[in-house]
């Protein structure tokens, strides 16, 4: 035993964690340091607050009011006209970035790698990644320059996510624009807070959240290359959403126009009971209230219209100023913890993988970023045209509902540029996003090579 054992085995004593070093005698000399370099990296001290001061959802209503929220339906055409143009500038001049979180593995799909990697059955076989790489090329192809586009992984994906791109050689894009990165990991705790082992020489990490994404980007460099091309706005939206509308050109220009430090799109709650966190305003600041601490008093309340009070459901599709990412990078938002069943080492160092909840995991979560503002640009949106996720294997928010949605939107667009209803009955319609973004461009040339394309 070295000295350096020595230490961190007091160090981890004094916290309750010196079951850490429980195979240590039994490891390689490579594995033995392997597990002493991990170790001295832990916050023992944090991890230990950050257990015994996770609170219980609040049900408390008070201070919560609804918040102002901009229809896109409600803009006239040449209002619409001009603040997409707006946005168009600001991607012409390289003023917008996109930033994907894509730290999650496929595991509920049933799928092996990324979920970026997932192929959810379009007729083309493309996949989330692919189809969100298009949309990015379309929109750098006009605006005549590659959008930035920053990829945060997690470091259990992160070698198969940059492999998968390099393999398909970027779908075109180029590799210079785009910046991939880890997202930071905390150790899994059980339910006494003794810190978990996925090895005899492993701890079990996991990712952090998609909260901490501006301080991974800071710690990689991602933040100085942003600052380096002279980005003022960040698009961020989560990987498993089919129909993103990756750097929407409308949304920018309205963000820009309010110029408030954060804007968000939104989308009015499907039902009252429906699993989504909602926008509020709390305590005179924008926040997002989760589906399970909303009190069934707030979920059923409607306004003189009849609409929902409180029926503006996040959709994790976002835009930061750049300036405010510099200045709360590194702000101390709050962990949420979520009880998951995490794998482990178990004292005779068997692998075992729990059939229940077994664990603690800290994350952050990005909407805490809303209360440090005084006021943010909210946009309603349609979600049938641009939210269609990717998260169960069947039912609910699943490849076959992500399919429908997209090919419902594909006839929207076919019978808005003139095609006959009836000639899309039965057919299994798509439309590539190198060949419209969000409808545009359908010309009876374009129509014709289609019709070649999938219909005959």
């Amino acid at each position: 035993m070295d000295n350096r054992y020595d230490e961190l085995y007091k160090k981890a004593q004094a916290y309750g964690q010196e079951h850490l070093l429980m195979h240590y005698p039994s490891l390689s000399k490579d594995s033995k340091n392997m597990l002493l370099d991990k170790m001295e990296q832990l916050d023992f001290a944090t991890l230990g607050e950050l257990f015994h001061s996770t609170k219980l959802p609040s049900a408390s209503t008070d201070f919560i009011s609804p918040m102002e929220v901009y229809d896109s339906e409600d803009y006239s055409e040449e209002v619409r006209k001009k603040i997409t143009e707006n946005g168009w500038e600001r991607l012409r001049q390289g003023k917008v970035a996109a930033l994907v979180v894509a730290g999650g593995h496929g595991s509920r799909l049933e799928h092996e790698g990324p979920k970026g990697t997932y192929n959810i059955g379009l007729p083309s076989g493309k996949s989330l990644f692919q189809l969100q790489a298009e949309r990015l090329l379309n929109l750098s192809r006009k605006a005549g320059r590659f959008i930035p586009w920053y990829i945060m992984t997690s470091p259990e994906n992160h070698q198969d996510t940059v492999r998968y791109f390099q393999e398909s050689e970027y779908f075109g894009y180029a590799m210079d624009d785009i910046f991939f990165f880890r997202q930071n990991v905390l150790p899994s705790l059980d339910s006494d807070g003794h810190i978990l082992l996925s090895a005899k020489d492993e701890i079990a990490l996991t990712p952090s959240g998609n909260g901490d994404c501006f301080a991974s980007m800071k710690r990689s460099g991602a933040l100085d290359d942003l600052n380096r091309r002279g980005v003022e706005w960040l698009f961020y939206y989560n990987v498993d959403n089919a129909l993103i509308r990756v750097a929407d050109p409308f949304f920018i220009g309205a963000a820009v126009h309010h110029n408030y430090p954060i804007a968000t799109k939104v989308a009015e709650k499907s039902y009252p009971e429906e699993k989504v966190g909602i926008l509020c305003m709390k305590d005179g600041r924008p926040a997002v209230m989760e589906y399970m601490d909303v009190p069934s008093e707030l979920l059923y309340e409607t306004d003189s219209s009849g609409n929902l009070t409180y029926g503006l459901a996040n959709l994790s599709i976002h835009l930061f100023r750049t300036d405010f990412i510099e200045q709360y990078a590194d702000t101390n938002i709050p962990y949420h913890a979520a009880n998951k069943a995490v794998k482990y080492i178990d004292d005779q160092g068997h692998l075992i993988h729990p059939a229940s909840p077994n664990a603690f995991k800290f994350e952050k979560f990005i909407f805490d970023f809303f209360p440090l503002v005084e006021s943010m640009m909210v946009l309603k949106i349609r979600r049938e045209e641009e939210f269609a996720p990717v998260k169960n294997k069947e039912g609910k928010d699943s490849p076959a509902t992500a399919r429908s949605l997209m090919q419902d939107l594909y006839k929207k667009w076919l019978i808005n540029a003139g095609v006959d209803r009836s000639a899309l009955e039965g057919r299994d319609i798509e439309i590539s996003p190198l060949v419209s973004y969000a409808g545009e461009g359908l010309t009876p040339e374009v129509l014709k090579t289609l019709y070649d394309e999938q219909c005959n």
